[in-house]
């Protein structure tokens, strides 16, 4: 009979205590970092440095906060001196549905999007909502708006609840610099015009007709019915191109001008991204035979109408994590 190790026992459960919090940690980089890949990045970062000094840590404090302090100087290294992730509404007004205005910006980094199950975790269920309804898309640009220490207060008190003395704790500072800080966080959000409260719609079974609708509307490209989909103010943004439009007309006019070669698409519904309706876009391939990867489509609905399409373009790193295929074959 074999004996494990005490040495081995002890990795072990330490490994599980650390799992066990993976992720809202990612939750907690991704609303800092605003990518997945970043987030996921951090935590591994933040579990190894906790590895290393876990012979240091003592019980003084609950293991939880004790990662978040780690978590947090993780993502501050990471923000530091560098420029922060955007949305192309961001550098500029609407442009016209003009092909001449699609054009990549020069050293910007987009806001990406993420499955929403990596944020999912057993918990209280008015919690999660809360952790679910900031990871919306706009939620996550505004808060990129903030300087980085900022950032942090305002996702511990606002997002996960925190007090300000434990926060004021985990950052080394005072009780009234976190509340100085945080009152300052909600005004930017506020010029913003953007809350933590502010929720997506459920997934019910409104949501998943809407959904049917949409899949056959869009893979016919059928002008009117995509037109009642759509809000007459509903936005389109594609990044990494910096072009955004503004009105169901524009959205329209580019659909059947500039972006007619999405005519003949098929788009796969996938689980949520940010909390929002998500799709895997394959165009007819230029070979003539099957479909190849377009875009990830994140689709912000509101009384029954698409307010916002962003069609992330960047398919090679997101769509693996969405499980969705590199190609479709006929």
């Amino acid at each position: 009979m074999s004996v494990v190790p005490e040495s081995a026992l002890a990795q072990g459960k330490l490994e599980r205590r650390l799992e066990q919090h993976r992720s809202e940690l990612v939750g907690y980089c991704y609303r800092m970092l605003g990518s997945p890949f970043e987030a996921e990045d951090a935590v591994q970062d933040t579990f190894l440095r906790a590895w290393r000094g876990f012979d240091r840590f003592e019980g003084r404090a609950a293991i939880r906060s004790w990662l978040y302090r780690i978590a947090t100087n993780v993502c501050l290294d990471m923000l530091n001196g560098r420029n922060r992730r955007a949305r192309p509404m961001d550098f500029g007004p609407a442009v016209e549905p003009i092909e001449s205005n699609l054009n990549m910006l020069p050293e910007v980094t987009f806001i990406e999007p993420i499955p929403t199950s990596l944020l999912s975790a057993e918990g209280d269920p008015a919690d999660l909502a809360v952790q679910r309804d900031t990871i919306r898309l706009a939620f996550v640009a505004a808060l990129q708006h903030l300087p980085a220490r900022q950032r942090a207060v305002l996702i511990l008190c606002e997002v996960l609840r925190w007090k300000a003395s434990e926060v004021a704790e985990l950052l080394e500072t005072s009780v009234a610099s976190v509340n100085s800080a945080l009152q300052r966080a909600r005004a930017t959000l506020e010029e913003r015009d953007i809350a933590a409260t502010d929720a997506p719609a459920p997934m019910d079974a409104a949501q998943q007709e809407f959904l049917a609708r949409y899949v056959d509307a869009f893979e016919r490209y059928d002008v009117d019915a995509l037109t009642a989909l759509i809000r007459e103010d509903a936005t389109q943004s594609m990044p990494p191109f910096d072009l955004w439009l503004s009105g169901r007309d524009d959205i329209l006019a580019w659909f059947f001008g500039p972006g007619i070669g999405c005519a003949g698409s098929r788009v796969i519904p996938v689980e949520t991204a940010n909390g929002q309706i998500a799709f895997g876009q394959y165009k007819p391939s230029d070979s003539g035979r099957g479909h190849d990867p377009w875009a990830l489509q994140v689709l912000e609905i509101a009384d029954g109408n698409v307010v916002e399409f962003t069609f992330f373009l960047s398919t090679e790193r997101l769509f693996p994590l969405w499980g969705l295929p590199p190609r479709l074959d006929d």
